[in-house]
């Protein structure tokens, strides 16, 4: 007698004791597979179902507050993670507990991160599979699903560059397969020949959407033809299948490192989530994969080689079961997290100290392009873990040949030219971070990080405050007007990314800085925009030294002392400011750089406002919303009662940037400063 329907948990533990009633639909080839693998396999199958059966209850006592079912999928994230390596990373989704489970993860804690509690993985932070462990080998995913495509490629990279024959494994569905993040990553796993994995469960809906709304190739393995890379369709519901495919070509893409695309054909048989429910699905398609569930068909399997017992078969659910309550007792007794809210702060941003490095008496002047190539260079000297990513930048040395040299000094293995794919390559950047190495990418333009927008403020600057994991990446943004570049490479985006929790911002208005604070940045475990204004690339020059030095960020600097007015700037700002202070010479005024925006050194801004009184603040970028709108409130907030004038911001107009020269000058906010500076001081 076969159950018609996956509606009630109950109903899987009557299939999983009935099996000796059923009919095989499935049909399974062990091969040389030896009877304790095959059992394994069982057991292995079995745990994640029954939890999964467990939580369902819980859910309907309101005991967890969301699930999204993996069942009659199990076979699937049991038979890839038992044909890997322990040390090989996964990359699982919500349908994959099964690659928790297989890894050993300690059931309590799992549970303890399903109920918020602080011994599960992100401290209350995030809930269901939103996590990793280094530990396991395991990074979740995130909601935004495509950036983990990308994160795979990056650690796979580092396992190249490292000469470990490892393979990674990634997870995605087949609605995440028409995401551009698919594309990206698996474009960019083919052109670098990376091992990585490309596990698709396609298993019929995206939500309620049927695959026939998703995509119109025949089978999504077809996909792998245009990215010329070796593809496969496995039925997803036949364990042995799966696992000795699988087994089969992890080994070979260890001997041999390339990407490989596996499309697995499976069924989900419950909602997207729970509370989405199955209605949208044909109550017939349902019955036909209820009889292919995977776990059923392998037990009546195992019984008929007489691999497998009804007594063994009870002992192993019992034994799971026991289990499954003491774990869950474990979780259900902790106490409810607290909140400690310094605790939170903190951990936005990994604990980092600051590590001075002095330089020599040796200077030379030089350009603010110079410094920045230096500073870059000398950095890859010092650390052998990193890597250099960007459009054009190999053999070419970058769009403003930043890295001309560096492919004769470093290497193409960590000077890598990259595909135009913005997300992925900020993805893979994320990869190489954890797995052990570090990563500057060059955005060619700092507009063009509207393409990889999502994995920046996503998912590198939420990692260590979900999941305690760094994200060692320094992104180098070229930006800035004045050059009539017109709107789509003159922006300063800026302030995309202060408004961003997890994510340090420099931008540096002299070659000194620029170099001694992209030391710095590097040698950060955080992830750091680093803002270069293409306008002060050829035409500033300073005296740098041109040994190794580090600056601290969060500490902006006086450049010219007064008692009237106090004027705060960074990037081409000050260097307009200095010119208008050169022209008047009568004005005694605080010129103060910030450098970094983040973090930002706020006292230094204070202890100014209560010497002056008067405070004018300049950006390059528009006025709403931009950092001049929070420095000033934060000084109406600290510094009122020291005011003898309004703060007054200046800016950019509120338009994108036009390209003729008489309107990019009315643009930008140089002559409106002036005549703000000289208003200020007479009020």
């Amino acid at each position: 007698m076969l159950c018609a329907t996956f509606l009630d948990p109950f109903c899987y533990f009557y299939r999983a004791f009935s099996v000796k009633f059923q009919i095989i639909i499935m049909k399974y080839k062990s091969g040389k597979l030896s009877k304790e693998i095959q059992l394994q396999l069982y057991r292995a199958m079995l745990r994640p179902r029954r939890i999964e059966e467990k939580m369902l209850i819980l859910l309907r006592q309101g005991k967890i507050s969301k699930w999204f079912s993996g069942i009659g999928q199990e076979a699937i994230s049991v038979g890839v993670t038992s044909a890997l390596t322990e040390k090989e990373y996964i990359l699982p989704m919500h349908r994959n507990l099964g690659v928790f489970t297989t890894r050993n993860i300690p059931l309590h804690r799992l549970f303890a991160q399903w109920q918020g509690k602080a011994s599960g993985f992100t401290k209350g932070r995030d809930r269901s599979f939103h996590f990793g462990t280094q530990q396991y080998k395991i990074v979740g995913m995130i909601s935004h699903l495509g950036p983990q495509l990308g994160v795979a490629d990056g650690i796979a990279l580092a396992e190249v560059l490292k000469k470990q024959p490892r393979v990674t494994a990634v997870f995605t569905g087949e609605g995440g397969t028409s995401e551009g993040d698919f594309h990206e990553a698996l474009n960019l796993a083919a052109v670098w020949d990376l091992p990585v994995l490309f596990c698709i469960e396609n298993n019929g809906y995206g939500l309620s959407t049927p695959t026939a709304e998703q995509y119109r190739c025949e089978h999504l393995a077809d996909k792998g033809i245009g990215y010329g890379m070796e593809a496969h369709q496995i039925d997803g519901n036949n364990i042995l299948e799966v696992y000795t495919q699988v087994k089969k070509l992890s080994e070979s893409m260890r001997k041999k490192p390339r990407p490989i695309l596996l499309e697995f054909k499976t069924f989900r048989m419950r909602g997207h989530e729970e509370a989405s429910g199955t209605k949208y699905v044909p109550k017939e398609l349902m019955a036909q994969w209820a009889e292919k569930d995977p776990i059923s068909n392998f037990a009546a399997h195992l019984l008929s080689e007489k691999i497998l017992s009804q007594e063994m078969m009870g002992s192993i659910q019992r034994e799971i079961d026991a289990e499954i309550e003491e774990n869950l007792q474990l979780a259900f007794n902790e106490e409810e997290i607290s909140l400690d809210e310094s605790k939170e702060l903190e951990d936005v941003f990994k604990n980092t100290v600051y590590e001075e490095v002095k330089h020599g008496s040796i200077v030379k002047k030089i350009r603010l392009i110079d410094a920045i190539s230096d500073g870059l260079g000398q950095a890859m000297e010092r650390h052998d873990n990193l890597v250099v990513m960007g459009q054009d930048i190999a053999e070419y040395g970058g769009v403003f040949k930043i890295t001309e040299g560096f492919v004769e000094r470093f290497g193409r293995e960590r000077v890598r030219n990259t595909p135009i794919c913005e997300s992925a390559v900020v993805s893979a950047a994320m990869g190489l971070s954890i797995n052990g190495m570090k990563a500057v990418m060059e955005m060619q333009f700092a507009d063009f990080v509207s393409s990889g927008f999502n994995p920046i403020v996503n998912y590198l600057a939420k990692a260590h405050y979900r999941w305690d994991e760094k994200a060692d990446v320094v992104i180098r943004m070229p930006c800035g007007a004045g050059v009539g570049a017109g709107p789509f490479h003159s922006q300063t985006n800026e302030a995309w990314f202060t408004k961003t929790p997890g994510l340090k911002v420099v931008y540096p208005a002299f070659p000194y800085d620029a170099k001694g604070l992209l030391a710095t940045a590097i040698n950060d475990p955080n992830p750091v925009l680093f803002f270069e204004h293409k306008a002060l690339y050829r035409s500033l020059y300073q005296e740098v030294p041109m040994d190794y030095y580090t600056l601290p960020l969060g500490k902006a600097i006086l450049l010219q002392e007064g008692n009237d007015i106090s004027i705060v700037s960074y990037g081409a700002g000050v260097h307009w400011a200095m010119e208008v202070l050169k022209d008047r010479p009568e004005i005694s005024a605080d010129l103060i750089d910030l450098r970094t925006l983040v973090p930002l050194d706020m006292e230094t801004v204070y202890a100014s406002v209560k010497k002056t009184g008067k405070l004018v603040i300049l950006q390059e970028d528009s006025m709403f919303g931009g950092v001049a709108s929070d420095i000033s409130a934060l000084v109406m907030e600290h510094c009122f009662e020291h005011l003898d004038a309004p703060v007054r911001r200046v800016a950019s107009l509120e338009t994108p940037i036009p390209f003729a020269r008489k309107l990019e000058n009315n643009y930008l906010p140089k002559e409106r400063f002036r005549q703000i500076l000289s208003d200020l001081l007479a009020y």
